[in-house]
């Protein structure tokens, strides 16, 4: 890995303003007489090369002294999780995907189930695909704590011993799956979108980068386990099989798990909200709705088509949604039979969230929006016209 370093011994008053001023992203700060190169820097050289000689040298991590034995890493492994007693259907879709990538290597598709009676659950897990499924059941495990579950997953892996490790991106995959990649010190890639496996089995791990204007190949071929999170909804769920040849092994419960940090005082409901992700019509507004109180025309369309009212990052940032209506690369991906665009430019980042629709449905009075070189449908129209127009069609308009 390269990076650069700052040398103190050669940074004066003087040097130290010439580098601030050579950095064109403003990436290099010079406070009470300290230099230091913080998150804006994009790895340019600039001050490498035309700054004071020696101040600041481009340095790279010197190669592993061996390399890892791959061979002794086998399986591709999904993390189960669990929803309201059920399996979380991120699961089943990441067992399809991982079905797909051990059809590469020949490995078997594992799966680490943790909870408190959830038998049945390990059924599901490989009916969905999984060779099989290794059972952690304790009533340590009826609620997520994070020591306790880190532990199980822990022991699986230095167990079991899987090459590639996909799990959910959800709340708990989010905070689970980082500790465990860390406690074996390897990486992990979050958010990925694409994933492909090299016959050598290294995990080719894709996602948006710089803002989703790039497609990132990330690998990791100098450690295993491979991590990665994955969004709902971004693979599609195998037909599951009626009569399953995979096992269940259960496993022994490691010390470990028995001691935790934390205690669990009590649990509160929160209210359930729909989520867009499960949604299957949404109508999605954008900036081209010029105030609040137009929502309601908007609102109006989405219940006249059965769907729910959805929106882009500048409507979350302007306080008129909840960041979970959101919908792109910092929101929700959707992967409705229906959508309809209101006012929606289409950026890179929202197309991105929902890219996999059924039927995409744009209306945006500028001819040239980006919405429409993704939409089957496109009306270069003003939204305020169209939708009243539309209502009207449905019997729903004013007047009816």
């Amino acid at each position: 890995m390269a990076y650069l370093k700052i040398h103190p011994e050669k940074i004066t008053p003087q040097a130290a303003q010439e580098l601030v001023g050579l950095c064109p992203f403003s990436a290099i700060q010079y406070e009470n007489g300290r230099l230091e190169i913080n998150a804006g820097c994009k790895m340019c050289r600039m001050c490498v090369r035309k700054g004071p000689a020696g101040a600041i040298t481009y340095e790279e991590d010197p190669a592993p002294a061996h390399e890892i034995d791959k061979s002794a890493w086998r399986g591709v492994a999904v993390f189960a999780e669990l929803r309201d007693g059920d399996v979380h259907p991120v699961t089943l879709e990441l067992l399809g995907k991982a079905r797909e990538l051990s059809a590469v290597t020949g490995h078997p598709v594992l799966s680490v189930l943790i909870g408190s009676g959830v038998e049945e659950q390990a059924e599901t897990i490989l009916r969905y695909g999984a060779d099989r499924v290794y059972l952690y059941d304790d009533l340590l495990f009826r609620n997520f704590l994070m020591d306790p579950y880190a532990g199980a997953f822990e022991d699986f892996v230095e167990k079991v011993k899987p090459s590639s490790i996909l799990v959910g991106a959800t709340n708990m995959g989010r905070s689970l799956a980082p500790r465990v990649a860390a406690h074996f010190r390897t990486g992990l890639t979050a958010d990925c979108t694409v994933l492909e496996m090299r016959e050598n089995t290294d995990l080719v791990q894709i996602r948006p980068a710089f803002g989703g204007n790039i497609m990132a190949q990330i690998i990791n071929p100098a450690h295993r386990p491979q991590f990665c999170t994955v969004r709902y909804k971004i693979f599609s769920a195998p037909a599951p099989v009626e009569h399953p040849t995979g096992t269940v092994e259960r496993m022994p419960l490691p010390e470990t798990c028995r001691h935790s940090r934390m205690e669990l005082l009590e649990v509160l409901e929160k209210p359930r909200q729909t989520d867009i992700s499960e949604a299957q019509v949404i109508v999605a507004v954008g900036r081209g709705v010029k105030s609040q109180d137009d929502l309601a025309l908007a609102r109006q369309l989405a219940d006249a088509v059965g769907g729910q009212l959805a929106c882009t990052r500048p409507l979350v940032e302007a306080g008129w949604f909840d960041v979970k209506h959101q919908i792109g690369l910092s929101g929700r991906t959707v992967n409705a039979k229906l959508i309809i665009t209101l006012g929606v430019s289409g950026s890179v980042q929202f197309a991105a969230g929902m890219r996999g629709c059924g039927c995409i449905v744009a209306v945006n009075k500028d001819p040239a929006a980006p919405i429409f070189d993704i939409a089957h449908y496109g009306l270069a129209e003003d939204w305020y016209t169209v939708v009243p127009a539309f209502l009207r069609a449905l019997g729903r308009g004013e007047g009816q």
